[in-house]
């Protein structure tokens, strides 16, 4: 069975797994890694090994991309000062802690366990935002989690490029090279991102072409890591900063046809990419394992182990910080509460950025020896992932419940119904302004009857909000109507980033409407054709 027929089966097999865990309601990602498991311990299979530029630059752009752009920068202001502990101080402590653990049960060296620790140190941004997705998180939780494992990856970076440069050179470690380390992967990669940012948004303000501004999109993350990397830069960080600048500008450059297009190719794109990868952990494993040593086949009693160290730091690191806020907050009575700090520790899965970087440790040291203990690190990575993801993916969802934080279904709908009567009677006002002060003479006859009608649809949404959550358009507008629906449409849009920048609603929130309005712009624009 050559490579090529793997990789299509594989497709096949993870696409199937996912949509049946979309249909069951089951966390996908856990769901892929136990698929991708159970196919690699059969005989007739071949072993996967993955070259390190197959996840760093195929598979990595396009979801960190994905995932930078979901954040809220809204949301994002309010959490940086907890976020700032975590990306810094909860990345070390984790990398000191597994890999003092890791020295201390199995055979690898002090500089090696540091490798380990620094690999698994960083939450996935790819794995956190697929589990996410499934969950009701109040806007700063999503946030706290989204953010940390976004920016946290450029700390855990440092940390992995001095453990394998002491590894592979034998060199010794300063405080001082790690600082000029970090600076240059993390400040390199964020302005590399902020320069590419700032091309895409002044080619994306000359054209309106669908298909040209879909390209753009699918070649940004991709034009953002390579030249960081070419740059000596982090390229992950590069592909974060340009997701989240372009993810909060996007809407100002873009139609309402383009919007949905590049929505509805960037979810097939990360679909297929996310459902292969996770698939990929678990098959990795068993391929991964063949490749030890005697002394190393301890691992299945090591990585439940490593995985425990990972988590319990967190909750040790999350509790404190957590009753830190709280008390300079004077939240509530003062007294520390169990439910973010639980939520947010059970959230912090790893997944495909560690698994990058276990793929990318060298093969060799700088005398041509192999590199001790690769394969032993390279699946404890695997094992940690395939624990973490299945484990923490199955059990978050009623972790989440249990704690009471989750948003209900309720909360969603009349927040939606509120903001959809909002904006529907700010158009409703800006009609009556344009009928009374005849400013649609140029529609020539058919104004007045296409005022009454968009009046009549405005005044339909209204009553519909108050009574459901959504509704639907359900006639087809003449030609001026089309024309004064075009007009109210922006006036809503305007006035729905107006609630949100005025943070009277949520993102979630205005995500939903907005895509509605596009809907029926890009209706609209069909109907002229």
């Amino acid at each position: 069975m050559t490579g090529l027929i793997v990789i299509l089966l594989l497709v096949v097999l993870a696409t199937a797994v996912a949509t049946g865990a979309r249909r069951w309601s089951l966390p996908a990602p856990s769901l892929l890694v136990v698929a991708g498991l159970l196919v690699g311990l059969l005989p007739w299979v071949p072993e996967v090994r993955l070259p390190p530029h197959v996840i760093n630059v195929l598979v990595l752009p396009p979801l960190l991309f994905a995932a930078a752009g979901d954040i809220s920068v809204r949301d994002l202001r309010t959490v940086w000062r907890p976020v700032t502990g975590l990306v810094f101080g909860l990345v070390v402590a984790s990398a000191v802690a597994v890999g003092y653990v890791a020295r201390a049960i199995t055979p690898l060296t002090t500089a090696t366990a540091f490798i380990l620790g620094s690999v698994l140190a960083s939450t996935d941004p790819v794995a956190v935002t697929a589990l996410g997705r499934r969950l009701s998180l109040p806007p700063r939780v999503q946030a706290m989690v989204q953010a940390e494992s976004l920016f946290n990856d450029a700390t855990s970076l440092v940390l992995y490029k001095v453990a394998v440069a002491t590894v592979v050179s034998g060199s010794a470690v300063t405080v001082s090279g790690t600082v000029e380390q970090f600076l240059i992967l993390a400040g390199g990669g964020a302005l590399v991102g902020a320069a590419v940012a700032g091309v895409v948004t002044l080619i994306r303000k000359r054209t309106e072409d669908p298909v040209l501004e879909t390209v753009i999109a699918l070649v940004t993350p991709y034009a953002s890591y390579v030249v960081a990397e070419q740059s000596h830069a982090s390229g992950v960080t590069a592909v974060i900063v340009a997701g989240v600048v372009l993810g909060s500008t996007g809407r100002r450059f873009s139609n309402a046809p383009t919007r949905l297009q590049v929505h509805a190719v960037y979810d097939t794109v990360t679909f297929l990419l996310e459902s292969v990868v996770f698939a990929l952990i678990g098959l990795e494993l068993p391929s991964v394992v063949r490749q030890l040593a005697h002394d190393e086949r301890g691992w299945p009693l090591w990585v439940p182990v490593i995985a425990l160290t990972v988590l319990a730091i967190r909750l040790l690191w999350l509790f404190p910080l957590s009753a830190l806020i709280r008390y300079r907050k004077q939240e509530g009575d003062g007294r520390p509460s169990w439910r973010v700090p639980a939520v947010l520790s059970w959230a912090g899965t790893r997944g495909v950025m560690p698994l990058a970087a276990a793929l990318a440790i060298p093969l060799t040291t700088h005398t041509g020896a192999p590199l001790p203990h690769r394969a032993l690190i390279l699946t404890l990575t695997t094992g940690t992932i395939a624990v973490t993801v299945v484990f923490q993916g199955f059990t978050l969802a009623p972790v989440v419940r249990r704690s009471g934080i989750a948003l209900e279904p309720e909360h969603t709908a009349r927040e939606e119904a509120r903001t959809r009567r909002h904006i529907a009677k700010a158009a409703l006002e800006e009609l009556r302004q344009l009928g009374d002060l005849d400013r649609l003479a140029d529609l020539g006859a058919a104004s007045e009857s296409a005022l009454k009608q968009a009046r009549r649809h405005l005044e339909a949404r209204i009553r519909q909000a108050e009574d459901a959550h959504h509704t639907d358009p359900d006639a087809r507008p003449a030609d001026a109507y089309r024309e004064i629906r075009r007009t109210l449409i922006a006036i809503e849009a305007a006035e729905l980033q107006r609630l949100y920048e005025a943070n009277k609603i949520s993102d979630a929130t205005r995500r939903r409407i907005q895509r509605e309005l596009d809907l029926e712009e890009a209706s609209l624009r069909a109907d002229d054709r």
